[in-house]
């Protein structure tokens, strides 16, 4: 399975049209890396299979139902550990990627503006060394974050960088992201840690 993951991240550094075509013999494509690695059909034995959740335990498509719940152990855990093995720099961005997907998913995006017209949208969290910090897969119209007072995308920024609030970094986004409300919303939440933090220090003297 190490080797299965190794391929696969090995695989986005170097994109070609189908997972086929890493096992190309044609001279002016074929790399060996990939075959002396794992045979082909083995790897797609594997990819067919693979699953991080149980069938059987499939959640109720209520109001609180969530589209990604075959997958959401994986995303918490990288998340999670995106933000206990480093520390980002102090200028954070707040954007949008498209990842190429063409299989049978309700959230899929067509963005015919993107090179990649199909796909599924992430909103990320990244450093100036472009390191992902946070990450949230948009998964349709997400109408539990949205309130009368909050907007989606706002709430998905208040959710990105909550693990940041008032530890002195500068957020930039776009004009899709951004809002009067939003700025006033950072503002005040950074007052409030900072106030708070201010406090603690002067009980703790």
């Amino acid at each position: 399975m190490m080797t299965f993951v190794a391929l696969a991240l090995q695989m986005g550094h170097e994109l070609k049209d189908t997972l086929h075509d890493y096992w190309l013999r044609l001279r002016q494509l074929h790399n060996p890396f990939y075959g002396e690695t794992m045979t082909r059909d083995r790897l797609l034995h594997i990819l067919h299979f693979l699953h991080f959740a149980d069938n059987s335990q499939r959640p109720d498509e209520g109001e609180e139902y969530d589209r990604l719940w075959k997958l959401r152990t994986v995303f918490d855990k990288l998340n999670e550990d995106y933000a206990k093995f480093y520390n980002p720099s102090e200028h954070l961005a707040v954007d949008e990627v498209s990842v190429t997907f063409k299989g049978r998913v309700i959230f899929r995006q067509y963005i015919p503006k993107k090179r990649k017209h199909f796909g599924i949208k992430i909103y990320k969290l990244c450093d100036e060394s472009w390191y992902t910090y946070d990450t949230r897969v948009y998964l349709g119209r997400d109408s539990h974050s949205a309130t009368d007072d909050m907007t989606a995308t706002h709430a998905s920024v208040r959710h990105l960088t909550s693990r940041v609030e008032g530890l002195g970094h500068k957020i930039f986004m776009d004009n899709f992201f951004s809002s009067p409300r939003l700025f006033d919303d950072l503002d005040r939440q950074n007052k409030f840690m900072w106030d708070s933090a201010a406090q603690q220090k002067r009980h703790a003297q």
